[in-house]
Formats: structure tokens, C-alpha cells, sequence
């Protein structure tokens, strides 16, 4: 057997998905400018342009906060999953007790 270190294959989960729709979706909907390049509907005086940007500054905050604690939730759940594959099984030799 080889000594060199056991390599893991990235694996797309529904938790990964949601993290990057977290990160994108911000980009898709600053990128489209067409859809927010007016004036109206007007908010306390400030044009819809600047209201409608200034509100992405903290949709994308929260939403990159959001994506950050599911990524530190996946890594936790990842290292949980390696630990018990890595874990000594028990045998009927030594009665069953793990070391």
C-alpha cells in the first residue's frame, strides 16, 4: 500500500447549492441594470437607482452572512463524517469495545 494521503472528490450537496444561489444571486441582480435604471417609484425622496443599490449593500451582507454559517455548518457535518469513517471499528476479538 501507498503511504501517500487519501484524496476526497468535492461533493455537490443541496447545502452547497444554497451557499452559491447566496453568493450569486446578488451579482445577477446588480448585473442587470435595465431593471432598476429609473427614477420612480421614488423612497422618501431618494430615486429608485440609489434605494434600490443601497438596499442590495445589505441583502448581499446578509445573504453572504447566511452562506458563511451554512459553510461552517457543512464543514463541521464534513469533519463529523470523516472522523467516524476514520474511527477504529470494533471486532469480535477484542469483545466488541472500541479503543
Amino acid at each position: 500500500m501507498s503511504n501517500a494521503p487519501e484524496t476526497t472528490r468535492a461533493v455537490v450537496t443541496p447545502l452547497r447549492v444554497v451557499i452559491a444561489l447566496c453568493l450569486v444571486v446578488p451579482f445577477g441582480a446588480l448585473l442587470w441594470v435595465g431593471s432598476y435604471a429609473k427614477t420612480d417609484p421614488a423612497f422618501i425622496g431618494i430615486p429608485f437607482f440609489y434605494w434600490y443599490q443601497m438596499l442590495w449593500v445589505v441583502l448581499s451582507a446578509a445573504l453572504t452572512m447566511t452562506a458563511y454559517r451554512l459553510w461552517l455548518r457543512d464543514q463541521r457535518a464534513a469533519r463529523a463524517s470523516q472522523a467516524a469513517r476514520t474511527a477504529p471499528a470494533s471486532t469480535a476479538e477484542d469483545g466488541g469495545a472500541v479503543k
